[in-house]
């Protein structure tokens, strides 16, 4: 394969600042003959992915693509024959009118590109990604064409001619879970998981068939699962490596394990509860490589994010995010400690589980089986003079008195709590028996918030919106508008929409709003006087990114509740 990178491109990159010449230099001498310096320069982190590729696709004017998870018809790959895609790092990608799109390792190579269209012959519409993501993309996508459903069928036939259909003993079962074929599939479905990108795989007994399905941005989609007589195998495998008990069917156990999917390690959080039909397995997909640490990030809109900046700035306090399970809360929190985070500052967390390892900070487990509680950590990380504090989760009065009081003396408190908008947390705390005055006191700023899916910058249509919707929305009708709505493509896999983004209603407790508090205001009333003071709720800062093409008008209603009419429109 020819070198990407040439001689001339080499200096350009040293002159426009995105090589250092020393670097390059030293490339030169440690870079075997027989290997590409472009990929020596990359695998050493001597220029960055984002330089390259964005000074590839200013050269060669081709668009950059993210083809790590993407999912290609097999009628497609056959145009382009096994050998010559991994010979020459060449996948294609999609096919329309005529033309098909190659992610390409080299675009520089003007000989391949002719051979591709000679054996495609179609027009070839070249696209840019990194070496080792396009030529992992290759192994994985030629790969699943050869293994393909028939395999995993042998598979499957394989693992029911070794059970027994009578009742199975726990030996019986250890036995089932150590088996090839069984071992086999339940790495293939997690395998399959981790590829789409889900958060969650569910394994379903139903009274006739067994239902795998996985969790991606927020929707559950389908995957090819084995027969009803395998569901006691497939959970006995997972009971094995999370460490359960495998003769327990009859209460709810958790557990947790690590895999290696796709070349890298991925957590799994394991959470099995009985049903009517068999036990059903959740296991919740903790992929550090797809987590969001940075707070700019994550999709905040600037007013927003500069509120919930200015509360993290604060030297004591606490800083509460709400929602629902699956809305991004501990996403928003680790990314706040990473923006806070610095040699000067003391920070430790309690969690049940840690999700993700945060560099520099103090992470604890909780275990309720040996005593070890979100309180009684929390009381022994007060002795510890920490100068941050983030709580999982606060899960009764015990846990919420412990964080106000260690607020009101010196330290930043972060933690979630389970309600739907940012002013309900309020009437949660009175509820749980804080006095309103001690919330007053130690709250600095609530945040509600989810999770609404991106449009595919790749495939996504304009449209006009008609007029009723406008007014619905409460925009301003002095302007034109051009909204948004999925079509799909190979990049997304067919659905029109990649990866989410976070909407988000801050409450500030301002003066005006802490009289309410203390006056035990409703909920309704409380964000009423939020609104006038400029808080955005929910269902206007998902409108927002739909004026901005970030997501469809659908996922206004999927996600929001409609607010009570003020008569205002929406400042977009």
């Amino acid at each position: 394969m020819k070198e990407v990178l040439s001689n001339k491109m080499l200096e350009m990159m040293v002159n426009q600042g995105l090589l250092k010449a020393e670097r390059l230099e030293r490339a030169r001498k440690v870079c075997p003959p027989d290997e590409s310096l472009t990929e020596c320069l990359l695998d050493h982190e001597w220029i960055s992915s984002e330089s390259y590729l964005s000074f590839l696709s200013d050269f060669f004017r081709y668009p950059i693509v993210d083809v790590s998870s993407i999912s290609v018809p097999a009628d497609l790959l056959s145009l382009i024959p096994t050998g010559f895609a991994q010979r020459h790092g060449v996948l294609p990608i999609s096919r329309a009118n005529g033309a098909i799109t190659v992610a390409i390792i080299n675009p520089a190579d003007v000989l391949l590109l002719d051979d591709l269209r000679s054996i495609t012959d179609s027009t070839v519409s070249p696209v840019i990604a990194l070496p080792k993501v396009i030529r992992q993309a290759i192994d994985r996508c030629y790969s699943e064409v050869s293994i393909g459903n028939e395999s995993m069928q042998e598979l499957i036939d394989e693992a029911t001619e070794k059970q027994n259909d009578s009742g199975k003993s726990s030996s019986e079962l250890i036995r089932l879970a150590t088996e090839t074929p069984v071992i086999k599939i339940t790495n293939a479905l997690l395998t399959e998981a981790v590829r789409r990108k889900a958060s969650d795989l569910f394994i379903e007994p139903w009274e006739k068939k067994l239902h795998v399905r996985c969790r991606i941005d927020g929707l559950l989609e389908d995957i090819k699962a084995p027969p009803k007589s395998m569901a006691e195998a497939l959970v006995s495998r997972i009971k094995v490596v999370s460490n359960l008990n495998i003769a327990e069917h009859r209460i709810p156990q958790d557990g947790r394990f690590r895999i290696k999917a796709l070349d890298r390690m991925i957590d799994i959080r394991v959470s099995i509860i009985p049903t009517s039909f068999g036990e059903k397995v959740c296991l919740r997909i903790l992929d550090t490589s797809t987590h969001q640490q940075d707070l700019k990030g994550l999709g905040f809109h600037p007013r927003e994010l500069e509120r919930i900046e200015q509360c993290a700035r604060r030297p004591y306090g606490m800083i509460l995010v709400t929602g629902p399970t699956g809305s991004g809360k501990s996403t928003t929190l680790y990314s706040i400690l990473q923006h806070l985070h610095d040699e000067t500052k003391n920070i430790t967390t309690v969690e049940d589980p840690v999700e993700y390892k945060v560099e520099g900070v103090n992470q604890v487990q909780s275990n309720d089986y040996v005593g070890l509680t979100f309180s009684a950590a929390l009381r022994s990380i007060l002795r510890q003079d920490p100068d941050i504090i983030m709580i999982g989760e606060i899960r009764d009065v015990e846990t919420l008195d412990i964080a106000i009081k260690a607020a009101l003396t010196g330290h930043l408190v972060l933690s979630t709590l389970h309600t739907n908008d940012a002013a309900s947390s309020i009437i949660r705390m009175t509820n749980m028996g804080i006095e309103p005055f001690l919330i007053t006191s130690s709250v600095l700023m609530v945040s509600a918030q989810r999770l609404v899916r991106r449009l595919c910058h790749h495939c996504r249509e304009t449209y006009t919106p008609p007029e009723k919707l406008i007014i619905d929305f409460r925009l301003p009708k002095d302007r034109k508008y051009t909204f948004y709505k999925p079509a799909g493509c190979a990049l997304c896999r067919r659905t029109g929409f990649a990866g989410r983004s976070v909407i988000t209603e801050v409450l500030l407790l301002t003066p005006k709003i802490n009289d309410l508090i203390v006056k035990q205001e409703t909920a309704d009333v409380i964000k009423a006087t939020a609104r006038k003071e400029g808080m955005t709720t929910l269902r206007e800062s998902v409108i927002r990114k739909v004026v901005h093409g970030e997501t469809s008008v659908e996922e206004v209603y999927r996600v929001t509740m409609p607010d009570p009419d003020t008569g205002t429109l929406l400042e977009i």
